[in-house]
């Protein structure tokens, strides 16, 4: 009956409701989309019935399509760890099915929400092993809130003031601030203490909770080295948003910075589990290489890419420029 399908199921995905609904599997999230196919997948093994309405999204026959879940639910089981994001989803499914009908497995993906081919990327770069060269300081975060990306080159980051580099430059104030507060908060005094945590913010601190524990932080502001993305009122300037948030949401990023630009944000590079982030966002679409201040052979090569695919913002014939948008609107043009 699929055991290893089932466990996945239980343990990774959860059944999708109507209130989630967009079309027949309510793919409003991305992990809705691996969710359903596992669902469908493992309803198949049961029943040998593919879902309702994937006739509408493909060209090929109802015995067909039970013929691809049988494949993919073999290539699901067999695979370890079994895929658990959309572009893991999506890859089992483009392999498992390349020498069918192009037109079936985009229709299939489309079905639940899943990464076209052409949008998935092949990603090069890992972390650098060494310092690289212009390097300032590097940063080691705590988790990001997704309210904190305010668009798709822009987040706001913090630092444990444990962290070797910051424990010694903390001032005294946000210390008394973050002490007084403490003390407050066991005295359940919490009108003192959030006009204390108030202080500590104003000064460029916040206390973070982390698993049960109050972790007095510093505030980065992180401005992506190297390239711009569309302002939030352009076109794909949301998407460029919901993508660095889907990256780095819940993570711990490593940033290495190497200047501070004219709004005090810190330029840097970052990495996520490994991910080069600006790379992903030029190989989507989703970013212009920023030539006038960066002028690195690879971030060149992976707009070009982009561009030669017609992916993200290069969909358009002759996408407008960030930079000249923002100076349009800076003349009032």
């Amino acid at each position: 009956m699929g055991n290893a399908l089932r466990f996945l199921y239980g343990q990774c995905c959860k059944p999708v409701t109507a209130d989630d609904s967009l079309g027949h599997h309510g793919v409003t999230t991305d992990t809705v989309g691996v969710s359903a196919l596992a669902q469908d997948l493992y309803n198949f093994e049961i029943t040998s019935q593919v879902p309702q309405g994937l006739s509408q999204h493909v060209v090929s026959s109802k015995k067909a399509q039970a013929n691809w879940y049988k494949k993919i639910s073999d290539a699901w089981r067999e695979t370890k760890p079994p895929p658990k994001t959309p572009e893991e989803a999506s890859r089992l499914v483009i392999q498992t099915l390349k020498r069918h009908q192009k037109a079936d497995v985009e229709g299939l993906l489309a079905f639940y929400g899943l990464p076209l081919p052409q949008t998935l990327v092949e990603l090069s770069h890992g972390a650098p092993q060494s310092h690289p060269a212009g390097l300032k300081f590097e940063l080691h975060t705590l988790p990001v809130d997704a309210k904190a990306v305010a668009d798709g080159d822009t987040i706001t980051v913090y630092v444990s003031t444990s962290d070797p580099r910051e424990s010694s430059n903390v001032p005294r104030d946000v210390q008394i601030a973050a002490f007084e507060r403490s003390e407050a908060r066991a005295q359940r005094n919490y009108d003192r203490a959030d006009k204390l945590h108030k202080q500590i913010i104003d000064l460029g601190y916040r206390v973070i909770p982390v698993q049960n524990e109050q972790i007095l932080a510093r505030k980065y502001r992180i401005r992506l080295r190297g390239i711009d993305a569309p302002e939030g009122k352009m076109p794909y300037g949301q998407k460029a948003k919901e993508e660095l948030t889907k990256i780095v949401e819940n993570k711990c990023l490593r940033i290495l910075v190497f200047d501070e630009d004219r709004y005090g944000r810190s330029v840097g590079d970052i990495y996520c589990n490994g991910i080069f982030v600006q790379e992903v966002m030029l190989k989507k679409g989703l970013a212009w290489h920023y030539k006038a201040y960066d002028q690195r052979p690879e971030l060149e090569k992976w707009e070009s890419e982009a561009r030669a695919k017609r992916v993200g913002l290069w969909a358009a014939s002759n996408p407008e420029m960030p930079w000249e948008w923002r100076k349009d609107r800076r003349e009032g043009r």
